[in-house]
């Protein structure tokens, strides 16, 4: 029964992350029409009402230490994370900032380490990280002086990562609460719709419902709610209280694949040689990172001080 548990966690992170690639393009052909932040804002709501109505029942914490780790989650998970990658598609290529993304699983990985128990790094996580800098430095070179993009893009791609892993280990910890999964969701969906006002009330904000009845602008909107925010975020939150924040995190090394060859088919972007070559680099690092044992081999620099992440959860957790 734990075995299928896995398997199902693998598959969920999966199918979530084969969605979550084609984001960035969906993304960028909407920012035509919509400002980054009104791309956000209507993807969740979306994608808020989605989970209502499966699952309209409020979660209750215990107290406001958990209903803390909502509103943290909300912040960086929904509103901070993806106002940064919106932001960043409009200065930069969707293939950039899908590769500079995936560097995530790293900056995840170091956070585990320092908050949660069993979540350890070993020697082969230096190696690959400076490997894949190296690959991120080639792919922000190439945009800045070959394509004459603004690296300033790629540089808020790389801190969408950085705050991509804070949602990651705070939403581990929600999961070890016990509460539903949609509710769980659900719930920070809201305080990031909440974080979003502020943003949406002062940036360049139109409110033009005509945009709507263009049915690219409407496909594309509803395939952010639905399938990449309402269902995806459930898939994702699901997978990570069963694998662990850092193993669901590996899946986002396909992000990069992905949206590359998506960019290329879909938006026509050009992918020159050292794109290639720097998008290598970052899978190569990614995966010499985690070895075949996800976290490397042992060795003096970090010793396996806790239990295997892989921790059981109450039946109705993530």
């Amino acid at each position: 029964m734990k075995t299928q548990r896995i398997s199902a966690g693998h598959l969920a992170a999966f199918v979530t992350i084969l969605i979550w690639g084609m984001t960035y393009i969906s993304t960028k052909l909407l920012l035509v029409d919509f400002t980054s932040i009104e791309i956000l804002f209507f993807r969740f709501i979306i994608g808020y009402l989605t989970l209502l109505i499966v699952y309209p029942r409020r979660v209750k914490t215990r107290d406001f230490k958990e209903e803390l780790l909502y509103i943290i989650a909300g912040l960086c998970g929904v509103t901070l994370f993806f106002l940064l990658e919106n932001i960043a598609l409009t200065y930069t290529f969707a293939s950039n900032v899908g590769v500079i993304v995936s560097i995530s699983p790293f900056f995840t990985a170091v956070l585990a380490h320092f908050s949660l128990e069993g979540e350890t790094l070993r020697p082969r996580f230096l190696v690959g990280f400076v490997i894949a800098i190296i690959g991120i430095a080639l792919i922000m070179c190439n945009g800045s002086f070959v394509l004459q993009l603004n690296p300033l893009g790629d540089l808020l791609a790389i801190i969408a990562s950085i705050v991509w892993a804070a949602y990651s280990v705070f939403m581990r910890k929600i999961s070890k609460l016990g509460y539903h999964t949609v509710g769980s969701t659900r719930k920070v969906f809201f305080y990031g719709l909440l974080f979003m006002l502020p943003a949406l009330l002062t940036l360049d904000s139109t409110f033009d419902f005509s945009r709507f009845l263009s049915v690219p602008n409407l496909s594309n909107l509803l395939f952010l709610g639905f399938a990449a925010s309402a269902l995806c975020f459930v898939s994702w939150n699901w997978a990570v209280g069963i694998l662990g924040a850092v193993k669901t995190s590996l899946y986002i090394y396909l992000v990069p694949v992905i949206t590359i060859v998506a960019s290329s088919l879909i938006l026509h972007e050009k992918i020159t040689w050292i794109a290639i070559v720097g998008a290598a680099l970052t899978l190569v690092g990614l995966f010499v990172s985690e070895g075949t044992k996800q976290l490397g081999l042992k060795g003096k620099f970090f010793r396996q001080t806790g239990r295997d992440n892989q921790v059981s959860v109450k039946k109705s957790s993530y």
